[in-house]
C-alpha cells in the first residue's frame, strides 16, 4: 500500500462525558468517508466502534477503539474513547499519541465533569482540540450557553466557526461563517442529503455578528490579519482558515461546531474541520527522548528515514492472534519480519505481523510508516509505554502515566479447574490494562484485584468469564486504604545476628516525617565520612520501600512519607546489603509505630443530576454519607449537586439514586484524594481486617 504523505496524515481522538455521543460521531465519520455502508447504532449494540460484548450490552464504550478512513485525500487515523471515568485510562494512553481531539460537549449537558476531566488531560499533553457541540435536536439545546461553558468553566478561547439554524425539534441546519453560506440537511433517515443555499434573511444580521466576533478573535492569533481587521478589509476564506490553523495547532483557539449526530447533521462539517483546522505529525515539534547512555536529550523528526522511534500505547488479547499491540511510529518506519529494540526493557523483538486497525477487525499492511498508528502481533515482551527503537539509535521515550486504582476485591476460583486458568487471565487482562492491579496476599493466599471503580471490576470478572471461561467467586468491593504517619520522629535501630560464622550487623540513625498529601515516598541521605557506604544505603531505601506496601496499622500501603538517614556504622566482616535491607525494614516499622499512623481514604468527587422537587431527598442522603456538598446549580428544571464523599459510602449508590429519584437522577464519580478516616470509623475498619484475616487463617 502506498505511504500517505505526512502531511495528509490525521491522528484524531474524540473525547468526552459519557453519553455526549462520541461513538454515535464516530460510527457517523466511518459512514461519511465510505468506511461502513451502514450505520450501526450504540442503542441498539451494532456500533462498529463498540465491538466488545459488554459494550454492546451496556450502551458504553469501554475500550478505545482505532480504525483508520480517509476523507478529501487525508488519511484519518481515529479513536473513539470511553466516557465512563472508570475507564480514564483509555483516554490518557489514547491522548498521549494523539496530535489532536475532537471534544464533544452534549447541547443540553454542557461542560460535564467527564468532559473536564479529559479536557485537562489533553492540556497536560498539548493536544490541539476542536470542540462540537453534539445533541443540538434535544429539547433544551443550549449552543450558546455551551460555548459560553467553555470559555468560562475551562478557559478556552472557544469561537463558534459555525451557528446552529434552529434547535431543538426546528433545528435545520447550520451557518458556516467561514464559508457565509447556509447549509440545510434533510430529514430523512439517512441523513445524507445536504442543500446549500445562501444565508436567510431573518439570520444575515445574527451571521455576520458571529463572523465578526470570529474574524476578531482569530485576527488577535494573527498579525497579517489583524492588520486586514483594523483597516476594514475583509480576508480572504483561505487566510481565514489558515489563520484557525495556526491558533488551533499552538492551542491559542478552539474552533466550535455543531450539529445532531444521530440525525447525521454536522458530521462532515466536522470532517472538513478536521481535516482544515487539526495538525498533521509534520505541524508538531518533533518528539524528544531520553539517551541511554548519558542525560542528552535526543530529538527524532517524524521522517520515514530517520532512525525508529515508536510508542506503544494498548495491549489488547486476541483469541485468535495472541497479544495485539498497538503502536504509534514518531519516526522511522515499522517493517513485516523486522527486528526492533524495546528499549524500556533491553531486548529485541521480532515484528511477526503488521495490521492497520479497524476497530475490532485489521488489514495486514507490510509497514508502518511515521506518523502513522497500527498494531503489532509478536512484541512478547512489551507493555503499554514501552519505547520501540533502533538497536543501533536507542532512545526512551516518555512513559504514560496512569492514576492509582482505589478499590480492590478479593477473587478466587470456583474450581480447582479454574485455578491455573485465572492466573492466566488475570495477567493478560492486567498487560492490557494499567489501572487494572493484581496482587496476592502471601499471609492468607488472596488473590485481590484493584481497578478504578464498581463497574471496571464488574466489566474485568464479566470478561474473566466470557473471553477466558474462568468462574470466580468474588466478594464485595473493597477500599484501597492507605497509611501514613502523624508526626515526625528521630529513630536509631540496630541490626545484629549472630549465628555461628559470618553474623549480620548494621546500624543506622534516622528520621521520619510526613509530607504532603500525594508526595509518595522520599528518602533522603545525610550521611557524612562514609559511615554507610552507597551500597548499603540502596539496601535501607529498598527495605523501607518493602515494608511500605504493607503498613503497621491495619496491613495497608504507607503514603507520604520522607525518611532522612544521618548517621549510622557498618562492619567490616558481618555487614551486608540484606542485613542493611532488613535494618531498614524493622527500623522504618518501629519508628511509625513511634510516630504514630492514621488511616486515609479515597474521597470522590461526585456530582448528581436530581430533579428540582427531589433536591433535598438527595442532599440529606449524601450528608449521611459523610459527604460536603461543595457546589448547587441550576440547569432548567434540575439542580446539579456536587460532593465530595468517601469512596467507601458509595457501594451501590447507583440503585440509592434510582429509587431516590423515582428512576431520574444521574450521577458521576471520579476520585479526588486521599483524606483522614476519622478515629472510630478507621478502629472499625481495622477490626473488620483483623476479624477477615482470623476467618482465613
Amino acid at each position: 500500500m502506498k505511504a500517505t504523505p505526512m502531511e495528509y496524515i490525521r491522528n484524531v481522538g474524540v473525547m468526552a462525558h459519557i453519553d455526549a455521543g462520541k461513538t454515535t460521531v464516530s460510527e457517523r465519520i466511518l459512514f461519511f468517508t465510505g468506511r461502513l455502508h451502514k450505520v450501526g447504532e450504540v442503542h441498539d449494540g451494532e456500533a462498529t466502534m463498540d465491538w466488545m460484548i459488554q459494550e454492546q450490552e451496556r450502551g458504553i464504550t469501554i475500550s478505545s477503539a482505532a480504525t483508520t478512513t480517509y476523507w478529501r485525500d487525508h488519511r484519518v487515523n481515529l479513536i473513539d474513547t470511553p466516557g465512563h471515568v472508570d475507564f480514564t485510562a483509555e483516554v490518557e494512553r489514547s491522548l498521549r499519541v494523539l496530535d489532536g481531539t475532537v471534544a464533544l460537549f452534549c447541547a443540553v449537558g454542557g461542560v460535564q465533569p467527564q468532559a473536564e476531566t479529559v479536557w485537562r488531560q489533553a492540556e497536560k499533553y498539548g493536544v490541539p482540540r476542536i470542540a462540537f457541540i453534539n445533541k443540538m435536536d434535544r429539547t433544551g439545546a443550549d449552543f450558546d450557553r455551551v460555548v459560553l461553558e467553555i470559555r468560562e468553566e475551562l478557559g478556552a478561547n472557544a469561537v463558534p466557526v459555525v451557528i446552529p439554524i434552529g434547535a431543538e425539534g426546528s433545528f435545520r441546519g447550520i451557518i458556516d461563517l467561514v464559508e457565509m453560506k447556509a447549509i440545510y440537511y434533510d430529514d430523512s433517515p439517512t441523513g445524507t442529503a445536504i442543500r446549500e443555499e445562501p444565508i436567510p434573511d431573518d439570520l444575515k444580521a445574527r451571521a455576520r455578528e458571529a463572523e465578526a466576533a470570529m474574524i476578531e478573535r482569530i485576527s488577535e492569533q494573527d498579525d497579517p490579519l489583524m492588520e486586514k481587521f483594523i483597516e476594514g478589509i475583509a480576508p480572504e476564506r483561505d487566510e481565514v482558515v489558515r489563520a484557525i490553523r495556526k491558533a488551533t495547532i499552538a492551542g491559542r483557539f478552539i474552533p466550535v461546531l455543531c450539529g445532531a449526530a444521530f440525525k447525521n447533521k454536522g458530521v462532515r462539517k466536522l470532517l472538513d474541520a478536521i481535516v482544515d483546522y487539526l495538525p498533521s505529525p509534520v505541524d508538531l515539534p518533533p518528539v524528544i527522548g531520553a539517551s541511554l547512555e548519558s542525560d542528552k536529550e535526543l530529538i527524532r523528526r517524524p521522517r520515514d528515514d530517520a532512525p525508529l522511534a515508536a510508542l506503544a500505547f494498548k495491549i489488547q488479547s486476541d483469541k485468535h492472534m495472541g497479544k495485539l499491540t498497538y503502536v504509534r511510529v514518531y519516526s522511522g518506519s515499522i517493517a513485516l519480519g523486522a527486528q526492533v529494540y524495546n528499549s524500556s526493557v533491553g531486548r529485541m523483538q521480532r515484528v511477526g505481523r503488521l495490521f492497520e486497525m479497524h476497530a475490532n477487525d485489521r488489514e495486514p499492511i507490510e509497514v508502518l510508516h511515521a506518523g502513522e498508528v497500527g498494531a503489532v502481533v509478536g512484541l512478547s515482551d512489551t507493555l503499554t509505554g514501552h519505547t520501540l527503537c533502533s538497536h543501533e539509535h536507542p532512545i526512551l521515550l516518555e512513559s504514560i502515566e496512569f492514576p492509582t486504582p482505589v478499590i480492590g476485591v478479593a477473587v478466587a476460583p470456583a474450581s480447582s479447574d479454574d485455578r491455573d486458568k485465572l492466573s492466566s487471565a488475570l495477567h493478560r487482562l492486567a498487560d492490557e490494562d494499567p489501572t487494572f492491579v493484581v496482587r496476592s496476599n502471601q499471609e492468607t493466599g488472596e488473590v485481590i484485584i484493584s481497578g478504578m471503580g464498581e463497574l471496571h471490576l464488574e466489566i474485568i470478572l464479566d470478561r474473566l468469564k466470557r473471553e477466558f471461561g474462568v468462574s470466580v467467586v468474588s466478594d464485595r468491593p473493597q477500599v484501597a486504604y492507605r497509611e501514613t504517619i502523624l508526626a515526625p520522629v528521630d529513630h536509631e535501630y540496630r541490626h545484629i545476628k549472630q549465628t555461628g560464622g559470618r553474623g549480620q550487623y548494621a546500624h543506622m540513625a534516622f528520621r521520619v516525617e510526613p509530607t504532603d498529601p500525594g508526595s509518595g515516598f522520599q528518602f533522603e541521605d545525610e550521611i557524612t565520612g562514609g559511615k554507610i557506604s552507597r551500597e548499603y544505603l540502596a539496601a535501607i531505601e529498598r527495605g523501607i520501600v518493602e515494608e511500605m506496601t504493607r503498613g503497621p496499622y491495619a496491613g495497608f500501603p504507607i503514603v507520604d512519607v520522607l525518611v532522612t538517614v544521618y548517621d549510622g556504622s557498618m562492619h567490616d566482616v558481618d555487614s551486608s546489603e540484606q542485613a542493611f535491607r532488613t535494618c531498614g525494614r524493622m527500623g522504618f516499622r518501629e519508628a511509625c509505630l513511634r510516630a504514630g499512623l492514621e488511616l486515609l481514604e479515597p474521597v470522590m468527587s461526585v456530582e448528581v443530576t436530581v430533579p428540582d422537587e427531589h433536591t433535598g431527598a438527595v442532599t440529606g442522603n449524601l450528608c449521611s454519607k459523610r459527604g460536603r456538598i461543595t457546589g448547587m446549580d441550576a440547569r432548567g428544571n434540575a439542580t446539579i449537586l456536587q460532593a465530595m464523599v468517601p469512596l467507601a459510602e458509595m457501594f451501590g449508590y447507583a440503585s440509592e439514586i434510582r429509587n431516590l429519584t423515582s428512576g431520574r437522577g444521574t450521577f458521576t464519580m471520579q476520585f479526588e484524594h486521599y483524606e483522614s478516616v476519622p478515629y472510630a470509623i478507621a478502629e472499625q475498619v481495622v477490626e473488620e481486617r483483623k476479624l477477615a484475616h482470623a476467618v482465613r487463617a
